[in-house]
């Protein structure tokens, strides 16, 4: 269930506490969980108790991944029901915190521009740029909201082009253009009696439509499963069966590079890799009613994995490689692309 979805097509409070209930059966992943609870309680008008679950996490005792992003969207939520000096006071850490994360850039600066600061919007925008993608040579997609935030806000300030409106034009894939689809003069359009600015009108939003889809999918990556040495030994030892699928560790390792290397040049998008572990892949078997031993669980595996926030990026982004040895990724399994 995405907790996009329309209110009036889903009960959100009870989604809300599906998940909540799923965080208690999977503590390591209670974090992802979570924020999608909350996140459904903001769409049913529950804001209060959004914010309680964002309090929960950041607790001292949550151990969290990414705090900066927690505290952005409980800072957006606060604002939302009024309580404005606290969210500032949020935002204010955020940015002087420096998170090497876009979305919390993204969110605050957002929060911002939905209040009407738009110089505070732009600036917050500029910073989250200026820290991610200086001497960058290409964008990763998760900072391209920041390159169109900024570019939409500035544009509503009436600011010229600079290089990073024109950085944010390059990675822009949507047939109308970022200028078209940001300009303020839009809303006028919306009230016209002329039926060729309507239909124009109507097309800059279906392809606005398309490229917020396409967004949306990327906290569910098409991912595949991967199983360090020692969790395949233990598997294959338990299940025999699986021995089939993985006749030995490296050639699992090979197999996945060359998976996901298949999948980016055939154009699929958003790609990553889970981690498996045999009493994770137990207990996910037996709440299926199945047995571990079933090879065809194994995708359903890693897709549940996946929609718990477990995937990593593909390739990784200037970090160590996805199999473990702690080289980095050019040295690795990424030199197989030269």
């Amino acid at each position: 269930m995405r907790p996009d979805t329309p209110a009036e097509n889903v009960d959100h409070a009870a989604e809300a506490a599906r998940l909540e209930r799923t965080a208690g059966l999977y503590p390591e992943d209670a974090e992802a969980l979570l924020l999608q609870a909350a996140a459904h309680l903001e769409l049913s008008g529950d804001r209060p108790a959004a914010t309680t679950l964002y309090d929960r996490l950041l607790s001292p005792s949550a151990g969290l991944e990414n705090p900066h992003l927690v505290r952005a969207l409980k800072a957006s939520n606060l604002w939302e029901y009024g309580h404005e000096a606290e969210a500032r006071a949020i935002i204010e850490g955020v940015r002087t915190a420096s998170p090497r994360d876009p979305a919390p850039w993204v969110i605050v600066a957002e929060a911002l521009e939905s209040h009407d600061e738009l110089e505070q919007a732009q600036e917050t925008f500029t910073e989250g740029v200026r820290l991610l993608l200086t001497d960058v040579p290409e964008p990763p997609y998760a900072t391209h909201p920041l390159l169109f935030g900024r570019h939409r806000v500035r544009r509503m300030l009436g600011a010229g082009h600079d290089e990073w409106d024109a950085l944010a034009d390059t990675v822009h894939t949507s047939p109308v253009s970022l200028d078209e689809l940001h300009d303020p003069k839009r809303l006028w359009s919306l009230g016209s009696d002329n039926p060729a600015e309507l239909r124009a009108e109507i097309s800059r939003l279906q392809a606005e439509l398309g490229t917020y889809r396409a967004a949306l999918s990327r906290p569910f990556p098409v991912a595949v499963l991967h199983w360090p040495a020692t969790e395949l030994a233990e598997l294959t030892a338990a299940y025999p069966t699986l021995a089939t699928e993985y006749p030995s560790h490296e050639e699992h390792l090979a197999t996945i590079e060359a998976s996901l290397r298949e999948l980016a040049s055939s154009g699929t998008p958003n790609l990553g890799i889970v981690t498996g572990t045999v009493p994770s892949y137990e207990a996910f078997a037996a709440s299926e009613g199945a047995s571990p031993a079933d090879p065809t669980l194994l995708p359903q595996y890693a897709t549940t994995l996946a929609a718990r926030g477990r995937a990593v990026e593909w390739p990784p982004q200037g970090g160590v490689c996805w199999c473990g040895s702690g080289q980095t990724y050019g040295g690795c399994h990424g030199a197989q692309a030269s």
